[in-house]
């Protein structure tokens, strides 16, 4: 009843995202202009400076409505919650490699997407092992800002996992469809982003994944 409880809360929180499953991307408006035949000079300036008024308030109220909805949907947990960099071993130096340390004893993997082999280690967490236990299995996934993400099957979780945001290179899974994803960018960023368990995280440069575009059916087996 509680996990229940918590995953209506989550699929509110992440309505932004995901986020790490999406791309926001914000709407223009094309301007126009209409002036009477037989104005003035004087009158078509007044025409034109009232019309630009307007479409700057318009544009104003636009930005104000997105800033209370960003603000409203990038809403964080109280103080004191989990992050992924909590706890994580890392590294700084190489930006061009994942942020996150592979964990030693854990379980090799190779995702194809299509001629491109993407290779990953996870981790022993509930959520990890039971995906291994899913292995070999064919991941839906499409491109989006700063992943590649997909729906996946609803897989278990330890609460104390859950977490707000990511590392570069992180695979995770996000509770609130459950998504299966591969975060390779904006880590910096990524705390607004919410309720997530760090499975793993891939092994080859960002760029490998970063410079595919697209959707792919991604195969995923153990490594030999």
């Amino acid at each position: 009843m509680k996990k229940k409880f918590i995953s209506v809360i989550m699929a509110a929180v992440l309505c932004l995202s995901f986020a790490a499953c999406g791309n926001n991307s914000g709407k223009s408006q094309a301007a126009s202009e209409q002036q009477a035949g037989g104005q003035t000079a004087a009158g078509s300036t007044a025409a034109i400076a009232q019309t630009n008024s307007s479409q700057t308030n318009s544009s104003q109220t636009q930005n104000a409505e997105q800033e209370t909805a960003a603000k409203d949907g990038a809403e964080t947990l109280p103080e004191g919650n989990k992050v992924a960099k909590d706890g994580a071993e890392m590294q700084t130096e190489d930006k061009s490699m994942p942020t996150r340390i592979p964990p030693e004893n854990g379980t090799k993997i190779n995702m194809y997407f299509g001629d491109t082999l993407i290779t990953g280690v996870l981790n022993d967490s509930e959520t990890a092992q039971a995906l291994i236990a899913k292995l070999p299995m064919t991941q839906h996934v499409s491109r989006y800002a700063h992943d590649f993400c997909g729906v996946t099957d609803e897989l278990p979780y330890n609460e104390e996992d859950v977490h707000y945001g990511w590392l570069n290179g992180d695979i995770d899974y996000a509770l609130n469809a459950p998504y299966f994803t591969i975060l390779f960018e904006d880590e910096d960023v990524s705390e607004q982003y919410g309720y997530q368990v760090n499975i793993g995280v891939i092994t080859t440069p960002l760029a490998d994944i970063s410079a595919l575009d697209g959707s792919f059916d991604v195969r995923i087996e153990l490594a030999e």
